[in-house]
């Protein structure tokens, strides 16, 4: 055993000795560590609750009603259908966690954390939709296990466990399109803040979904001819997008990366919170495919949630893992794992990009290596 195991197991040993703990919260000089500790312990007990009170605050559209200025709880409760003394108890918990704030004359408006999930719809969608997760995540131990079967998230993203999905159909691929699309906004501000595309000639955005990446890129870099390739049934909706929007410069291509080559003729290649969704397998399948795709001097772009960056533990090593696993296919990666993967289907210089909010993607870019193109 190392000098460091002994440390730590005897710090372990003190800080579960139950005469610490009542000295701790009562000695002046720890008190304010004890008392911090136990709220992050109590803060793990309870984040279920928490989780639950943040998805009625958005299902009823309560931060919407208070964003249009102050209002009483009375009214709150008759627009919401809520009886008062639910709506007050509603309100009181949404204070607590910051997403209200009580105002003058007994009317509240939104909290700090609320204004922010206001001003943020692609947060509001994740939450609605983590009711699936909610359900799959009730015995976490037979998840682990492999004793649950497939759950709810395994059927939103049919696509997770391969099979014939260039066969899908627009019905089954709609639910997660929306989402994705819904979501696509604060991903595609992250990305586009940390790598420019106005230097290419044309992009390839592989499992691009309706196009929503494609049409934020394509406005920033006029110059720049776009690709899209995703499963047919998604394509054909990103096709319907381009028309709407008039985005002649955009093409969308049906087909799947496990099966069909990736088209021919862009200098750069995006996967925009693609690979993490795969088992390694299937992730090198779609890396060679890329590098088959480019030229000798083409890029690779990848954005993904990346494990292991400071900060964003908790959402990778927890978050993202258990979101995965419930979904039945692929896993969070550390940028060494991406590194060695990209390495190995042909690219070189592969970079992590500094970025300013790693916690919702970090930025990955790789030159293709000329003797393996």
């Amino acid at each position: 055993m190392s000098l460091r195991d002994r440390l730590l197991g005897f710090r372990d040993s003190v800080l579960s000795n139950p005469g610490f703990q009542r000295f701790a919260a009562v000695f002046p000089l720890t008190r304010p560590i004890a008392r911090k500790r136990a709220g992050a312990l109590f803060d793990l007990c309870a984040g279920f609750v928490y989780s639950q009170i943040l998805l009625a605050c958005v299902r009823l559209r309560l931060l919407d009603q208070l964003a249009a200025g102050p209002i009483g709880a009375a009214e709150l409760a008759s627009r919401l259908a809520l009886p008062l003394a639910s709506m007050q108890l509603l309100l009181d918990a949404a204070i607590a966690l910051g997403l209200v704030q009580r105002r003058s004359q007994d009317r509240y408006g939104l909290g700090k954390l609320g204004a922010e999930l206001y001003g943020n719809p692609s947060v509001s969608a994740m939450i609605e939709h983590h009711a699936m997760l909610y359900g799959d995540l009730q015995d976490p131990v037979a998840l682990l296990r492999g004793q649950s079967g497939a759950g709810q998230l395994a059927g939103y993203w049919p696509y997770a466990k391969g099979g014939a999905t260039a066969e899908l159909s627009s019905d089954a691929v709609a639910p997660y399109t929306a989402l994705m699309a819904a979501s696509q906004p604060m991903i595609t501000q992250q990305v586009l803040h940390n790598y420019s595309f106005r230097t290419h000639r044309c992009l390839l955005d592989v499992g691009g979904g309706d196009g929503a990446f494609i049409a934020a890129v394509a406005a920033q870099a006029p110059q720049l001819h776009c690709l899209l390739f995703d499963l047919p049934a998604v394509a054909a909706k990103a096709t319907a997008r381009f028309s709407a929007s008039g985005l002649s410069r955009a093409t969308a291509i049906g087909g799947s990366f496990l099966t069909d080559p990736l088209p021919q003729g862009a200098d750069v290649i995006s996967l925009v919170r693609v690979i993490h969704d795969h088992d390694d397998d299937a992730a090198m399948t779609l890396l060679r495919a890329a590098r088959a795709a480019l030229p000798d001097d083409g890029t690779l772009v990848v954005a993904e949630p990346i494990t292991g960056v400071r900060g964003t533990e908790a959402i990778g090593d927890a978050y993202f893992a258990f979101y995965l696993l419930a979904m039945g296919s692929g896993k969070p990666r550390t940028f060494v794992q991406f590194h060695q993967m990209l390495s190995a289907a042909g690219f070189e210089g592969i970079k992590l990009l500094p970025g300013a909010m790693p916690l919702v993607t970090s930025v990955i870019t790789g030159r293709c290596t000329p003797k393996m193109c």
